[in-house]
């Protein structure tokens, strides 16, 4: 039985891909939500996928699982799409979505667009919200953002997870690259989540997965590699940065790369982890070696481009 087939009744889900998160549409007699809204520059994409599994109805609440952009991008569409949207955060950066500051909420360190979104109320861990036909539990969930919370429905067990876990692993431990202690946060929050007993994970990235245990064990066994050895968390969310520029751009020239990285605050205090780079432009050579090793990228003349 498909994953996607254990879903709630009115639950649906839009798999996005690596650049914009997925979006969860949950229909209900009275009222429509959506769960976190993709990348900016999916909107127009974001928009299509909604008004159509809509088919005329209005949208009334969109919620955001956590703040990064590519969860949160798609708000400021949304909103000027559906007149009365009622749109839920949670409350960590509550103050900064209000002023509309992109450094703190990450968007100006990390080189990344995120059209200015408003709100209405925020995710209260320890509430519950009708989403749709449910009434979805809200679960604190630190460890990738310290604020980013999980919804639970427990009559159908169904989790939507963010980046808290993925089917294979979880997000960049983003705490942990300004020095501040977050490991111990991701492994309470695979805790929390082994506690609800899931029958079913919508995770943020990738398909909806019902073998939950296998994936909170991988989760595990990734963290403490991670703990055992930080530099290569570091490593690894500079390689995730870079995709996340190229899956972007699909396409661009070394140099104009480079002064991207350049002119991004969160390469800055991450170079000194890349290897043996003495400069900025070798730093980028070695994390694009080993994004064309993996096959994530692949060079055409004096470009790299996506893959």
């Amino acid at each position: 039985m498909a994953a996607a087939s254990v879903l709630p009744e009115g639950v649906s889900v839009f798999e996005r891909g690596w650049l914009s998160s997925n979006n969860v549409l949950l229909l209900g007699p009275q009222s429509a939500a959506l769960v976190d809204s993709g990348y900016c520059i999916h909107a127009e994409q974001t928009l299509a996928l909604v008004d159509g599994a809509l088919q005329g109805r209005s949208l009334d609440v969109l919620a955001n699982t956590h703040l990064h952009s590519d969860h949160c991008g798609g708000n400021a569409a949304l909103q000027a799409r559906y007149v009365g949207l009622q749109t839920h955060i949670p409350p960590g950066h509550a103050q900064y979505v209000a002023q509309w500051d992109p450094h703190t909420l990450s968007y100006a360190p990390t080189g990344q667009q995120c059209p200015q979104y408003r709100f209405d109320q925020t995710l209260l861990p320890g509430s519950d919200l009708l989403l749709g036909a449910q009434r979805w539990q809200v679960h604190a969930a630190p460890g990738h953002d310290p604020h980013s919370v999980i919804l639970f429905e427990p009559a159908s067990r169904t989790l939507i997870s963010a980046d808290a876990l993925w089917q294979r692993g979880f997000g960049v431990v983003f705490p942990e690259l300004d020095g501040v202690d977050a490991f111990n946060e991701v492994a309470d929050t695979l805790d929390l989540i082994e506690s609800l007993a899931p029958r079913v994970v919508i995770p943020g990235h990738g398909s909806v997965f019902t073998d939950v245990a296998d994936a909170l064990q991988f989760a595990r066994q990734r963290l403490e590699g991670f703990a055992r050895a930080p530099h290569k968390h570091r490593l690894y969310a500079a390689k995730v940065l870079l995709k996340f520029k190229l899956l972007e751009q699909q396409r661009m020239a070394l140099p104009e790369l480079v002064a991207w990285v350049g002119q991004t605050a969160f390469f800055q205090s991450q170079l000194a982890t890349v290897g043996d780079a003495a400069t900025t432009q070798e730093a980028v050579e070695q994390l694009l070696a080993e994004l064309v090793r993996s096959g994530a990228a692949q060079w055409d003349g004096d470009c790299v481009e996506n893959r």
